[in-house]
């Protein structure tokens, strides 16, 4: 392993002068988490994917740089931030791993968020602040082995036993499902009406059995979640929340999240290739100065900064409650998109170093065919562009 590689040089790409829109809070932000990323993430996350683990040590980081809700008030353990902040965040973790960022994701999106917005006062008071320090770690879920793209078709059910309530079934897929301590899960009642439930591991019948041989995601820990009879108190039902709303709310928050990360990992990539091609000489020249690779470097860079426009705009509208939900599912889609076309030209202009653990972008590239898929697919969310501009549902 050559030092030089393994050390993360990182300078973010800003063509645009976009940082002329951050507010000086949303710079240090940045340089927080830039920093943290250098220093814990970068020098051991290739490892960690090559061996398949997921680097537990980090959680407690991650809780101190604010990377478990940073949007949730202070008086909940959050940082109280704006969404500009919540996307610089993800933005900076992915850049170092997916899988990381999908952890930190998951805790603030999908489990503190839904307790915040769905949870009753108890709940909010009882999980949230060691959440957001990490000491409590959770999961959501929704995806079924056999309702992925469809949540409304899903099988996992509760039932009222008088004094509590019974679930039964299983969730698939599932980020952080096999340390997580608290599970979020969405489960239909007797009528068929979905809600929302706080699992705790412990409780009896309650498994989360973990996914192997995965060639994505290496550094992130993705298991099943498995109810067998689980006896669930009542106090553990979030109150306020009935129906798909209440996942698919949460989904927003996450896809939200997802729009800025996918960038991150999009300008590592670039980073790292504009660098390699100014210092890798070929015919006794820097393979910067042939046309094709400039040719390479100038769309990514192009197609980068729509991206980090299109996701800045998107931050100003979530500030103001204006964003909605077809608005962040064009982000999310365009950004991993974009990820995966700069990863895949970038791993190209690093010839057989490209696809090396000496550099961060094969994994990027592997990593991204998960995110591509996960928290709405690229053609669902096509299909979700459609549907807002012609009022044609083709999901049905």
């Amino acid at each position: 392993m050559h030092k030089s590689a393994k050390k993360d040089l990182y300078e973010h790409p800003d063509y645009y002068l976009l940082d002329e829109l951050l507010t000086e809070e949303h710079k240090l932000i940045r340089s927080t988490v830039r920093e943290w990323v250098k220093k814990e993430v970068s020098p051991i996350i290739d490892d960690y994917a090559q061996k398949a683990q997921f680097p537990k040590h980090l959680i407690k980081g991650l809780g101190e740089i604010g990377a478990f809700g940073p949007t949730i008030p202070v008086e909940y353990g959050g940082a109280g931030l704006d969404y500009i902040s919540y996307g610089i965040i993800m933005q900076e973790i992915e850049r170092g791993d997916s899988g990381i960022r999908s952890t930190a994701s998951v805790q603030g999106s999908l489990v503190m968020y839904p307790i915040y917005a769905f949870g009753s006062e108890e709940q909010r008071k009882k999980y949230l602040p060691k959440l957001a320090t990490g000491e409590l770690m959770g999961c959501f879920g929704l995806t079924e082995p056999d309702h992925g793209s469809d949540p409304g078709g899903m099988t996992t059910n509760i039932k009222d036993a008088g004094t509590h309530y019974i679930l039964n079934g299983a969730k698939m897929w599932i980020s952080n499902s096999p340390f997580a301590d608290i599970a979020v899960v969405w489960a239909k009642d007797e009528e068929g009406i979905v809600r929302g439930v706080i699992v705790e591991r412990g409780m009896k019948g309650f498994s989360t059995p973990e996914t192997h041989n995965k060639w994505s995601l290496r550094a992130s820990a993705t298991g099943e979640l498995v109810f067998d009879n689980v006896e669930i108190p009542k106090e553990n039902i979030l109150p306020n929340v009935k129906g798909l709303k209440g996942p698919l709310s949460c989904l927003n928050q996450a896809r939200f999240g997802i729009a800025w990360g996918a960038l991150g990992a999009a300008m590592d990539c670039y980073d790292t290739a504009l660098r390699y091609t100014k210092q890798r000489e070929q015919f006794g020249k820097p393979i910067a100065k042939f046309q094709l690779q400039q040719k390479k470097l100038a769309e990514m860079i192009t197609e980068i900064t729509k991206g980090q426009l299109l996701v800045w705009r998107l931050g100003m509208l979530k500030n103001e409650n204006r964003a909605t939900p077809a608005q962040i599912s064009m982000g999310k889609r365009n950004s991993v998109e974009t990820a995966l076309n700069v990863a895949r030209e970038a791993r190209q202009m690093l010839g057989g170093m490209g696809i090396t653990g000496e550099y961060p972008i094969m994994r990027h590239m592997m990593n991204l065919e998960s995110v591509v898929t996960y928290e709405g697919t690229h053609d669902i969310h096509l299909l979700i562009t459609g549907l807002d501009i012609t009022g044609e549902n083709a999901f049905t």
